[in-house]
């Protein structure tokens, strides 16, 4: 019976040395990726939204449109009375174009009568209505184009109304802002949306990043650009990718409560992103380790 508890007490040493020697990761953090929620940009009915669940999409695909008939119509309503105003302001110009001739004519023929006066050609009655002519045009020139301004400044704000118009027949487009994969739908063809109802959710997931978090003493072997070994479970032990650290926080935080045990949150520790190059197997959200590479 001694010989047998001796014996189970050499095995469970060995086990406890065993453990002991087995090596740690250096690091332990989920898998995450920027999302980005697109959201409408115009109010009314959504025509069609062409993404689902899992499609992948390019970068300024159109995606989506909110109807834009009434958009249209009161476009068109504009430019119908902006040719309207700009063809009461051609005849003014027509007008001013005529007096400007005349006031060109007249200012030679007055011209004309002053060198004919200095040389007692001309009497002073003539010398007063060559220079009264020119005064008149000048004043008709003036009004004409008073008249013209109110014109003017209703030309501009109707082309302020269009450019407006315009900006909001592109918005009702719906554009996909990135490359990567639809993660969550949240419409679809047929609903109403106002400005601002959330369409779908996108993320670039071929290349991910795993945030980390190290204690103080492990920072002084890591910096931007450092080559590291990724580290996921697999059906045949772990599975191991190269990794690059992208960033390292600048101030320390205390453990997050989803790394590390209770006792261990108290301890002050840098976060750490490292970017992954995904071949299809990493998913946001998914455990894995991070090895300082020698």
């Amino acid at each position: 019976m001694k010989q047998y508890q001796f014996i189970i007490g050499l095995l469970l040493i060995g086990s406890l040395y065993s453990c002991s020697q087995e090596e740690k990761a250096d690091g332990y953090g989920n898998f995450e990726a920027t999302q980005i929620t697109v959201s409408a940009e115009a109010n009314g009915k959504l025509n069609f939204l062409n993404v689902e669940e899992g499609q992948e999409l390019n970068e300024a695909e159109q995606v989506g449109l909110v109807d834009t008939l009434q958009l249209h119509l009161t476009k068109m309503e504009l430019l119908a009375s902006q040719a309207t105003i700009k063809s009461r302001s051609g005849v003014i110009w027509s007008q001013m174009d005529v007096l400007q001739e005349e006031l060109k004519n007249a200012k030679i023929e007055q011209n004309r009568i002053h060198n004919l006066f200095a040389e007692n050609a001309a009497t002073q009655q003539q010398v007063d209505q060559a220079d009264s002519r020119v005064r008149v045009l000048n004043r008709q020139i003036s009004s004409a184009e008073s008249q013209n301004a109110p014109i003017v400044n209703e030309v501009k704000a109707m082309d302020a109304k269009i450019v407006s118009l315009n900006e909001q027949l592109t918005k009702s487009k719906i554009t996909n802002p990135i490359k990567g994969t639809v993660l969550t739908k949240y419409a679809e063809s047929g609903e109403i949306v106002a400005f601002g109802k959330p369409l779908y959710k996108i993320a670039d997931l071929s290349l991910m990043e795993l945030r980390v978090y190290v204690s103080q003493t492990q920072i002084p072997e890591l910096s931007i650009g450092k080559e590291v070994q990724i580290k996921i479970d697999a059906k045949d032990g772990m599975k191991t990718y190269p990794g690059t650290v992208s960033w390292i926080a600048s101030e320390a935080e205390f453990t997050p409560k989803i790394i590390q045990t209770k006792e261990e949150r108290v301890n002050l520790v840098y976060a750490v992103k490292i970017a992954v190059k995904n071949d299809g197997s990493l998913k946001i959200g998914m455990p894995a380790e991070m090895w300082l590479t020698q």
